[in-house]
């Protein structure tokens, strides 16, 4: 820490510097030309001090001041240390700023500084990213000549920040963004964008499948209800009305079973963590049996039925989760494929993959659906399925049993030529050879 100089310490050094030369002019007989001389010399001194300082400051060659002498050493080193102490509130407010940035970029939504007219003063990656701004080109642009949409522009000039603003910019509900404004700092606020797309699909899939379940229930209650209210135990319908009667009771009783028992077993599947219970898998001998079931389910439709399986290849797995992707797969194609028509079936190894595939030359599927053949209850086309029996929950199993086990459904499909559903086991599901043996 260096010392001050006080008032007292210069008049002292005053009175050092002009003694001497007041004594010298005495004796000589010209004191007053002495003292000039004097004052002259100290203050030629003191402009070269300041001309030390003046360029030290201005060039900064160096961060270390010049040495100074006299009084003028403490002012070098009072400047020096008011450098240090600047210098180092500086790094501290640089250091807040980065890890202010640092957490604005690990915020998961876009973040966006405005001014009062809205022009841009700083935004994240994300923002970048989701709303397509370009920094810095943006930089002091306003956000609503940036996003010209008539609702956000409205939603910008009414200052009505209490409730967000959902908005949908492609017009098709592929990309759904939530818009939120709050005060920030004195004189600016804060855009928060978030993407809610995937929330406002899950929120319309929860709602179809409340419309869908309730569908498929009301129709075989309906049925039932219907014949029940007809029978009178005093007096019943004639032995053929009722087995009629009877029959489509027992038919659509064993629907609503099955559509209970499908529900409950793909929460199930969802509800499971992955690797719980995996035990080695017999896949060969599981394709017999549906095999087998598929050739007594096709006898009516009377289709080719071709099954190529590698017997030495096995997976570790949920034994029954796997039969139910497998079997829907290869029931799906006896239900929907068209008579006589043809339906291979194959599981083979390649690229070290265990591959499933089912193949058929049906009437094929419109590029439109595919991508949503796996959401619960849609169906291509909903009176052939009711025929059918099916309750357009099997191919959303299949994609939940097959994402617990690492893999995922590929559809191939061309109308009028058929389809080809398929999906591949990593190596590291496979059975070794040596497993293969013991079991």
């Amino acid at each position: 820490m260096y010392r001050v100089v006080n008032k007292r310490t210069l008049t002292k050094r005053l009175v050092i510097f002009f003694l001497p030369l007041l004594l010298i002019g005495v004796l000589v007989g010209a004191p007053f030309l002495l003292l000039f001389l004097g004052a002259i010399t100290l203050l030629l001194w003191h402009y070269r001090q300041l001309y030390r300082l003046s360029d030290w400051l201005i060039n900064q060659r160096s961060f270390n001041p010049p040495e100074g002498e006299g009084a003028w050493e403490q002012v070098f080193e009072g400047i020096y240390q008011l450098q240090q102490r600047n210098r180092k509130k500086r790094n501290e407010l640089a250091d807040l700023i980065r890890r202010f940035r640092e957490g604005a970029e690990a915020v998961p939504d876009a973040v966006i500084v405005l001014q009062q007219d809205f022009s841009i003063v700083w935004c994240n990656q994300l923002a970048l990213r989701l709303l397509g701004l370009q920094w810095p080109t943006d930089h002091g642009q306003r956000i609503d000549n940036l996003i010209r949409h008539p609702k956000f522009s409205r939603y910008m000039q009414q200052h009505q920040f209490n409730d967000a603003l959902e908005l949908d910019l492609t017009h098709t509900g592929e990309q759904v963004l939530e818009f939120r404004v709050m005060p920030y700092a004195q004189s600016q606020i804060m855009m928060v964008v978030r993407d809610i797309t995937r929330l406002k699909q899950l929120e319309q899939m929860r709602k179809d499948f409340v419309a869908n379940v309730s569908h498929e229930l009301r129709t075989p209650l309906t049925v039932v209800t219907g014949y029940l209210e007809m029978l009178d135990g005093d007096n019943l319908p004639p032995p053929a009305m009722w087995d009629k009667a009877h029959g489509t009771m027992i038919e659509q009783c064993q629907r609503m079973d099955s559509l209970v028992n499908q529900l409950l077993s793909l929460s199930r599947i969802e509800g499971a963590r992955k690797h719980d219970n995996d035990k080695p898998v017999n896949v060969p001998k599981m394709l017999e049996v549906i095999e087998t079931e598929a050739t007594s389910l096709n006898q009516d439709k009377g289709h080719r039925l071709y099954f190529d399986v590698d017997t030495s290849l096995d997976i570790v797995g949920a034994a029954d989760e796997l039969r139910s992707a497998f079997s829907n797969l290869v029931f799906n194609a006896v239900h929907y494929t068209p008579d006589e028509g043809e339906i291979t079936v194959r599981w083979y190894r390649q690229d070290g993959q265990a591959v499933f595939s089912v193949t058929d030359n049906g009437e094929g599927i419109a590029p439109e659906h595919i991508n949503r053949l796996t959401e619960r209850f849609y169906r291509v086309d909903k009176a052939r399925s009711r025929k059918t029996g099916g309750s357009g929950l099997g191919l959303a199993i299949t994609k939940h049993v097959l994402s617990r086990h690492d893999s995922h459904l590929h559809i191939d499909s061309v109308v009028g030529k058929g389809s080809c559903f398929w999906f591949a086991f990593e190596p590291s599901w496979l059975v070794s050879a040596l497993e293969h043996v013991q079991n």
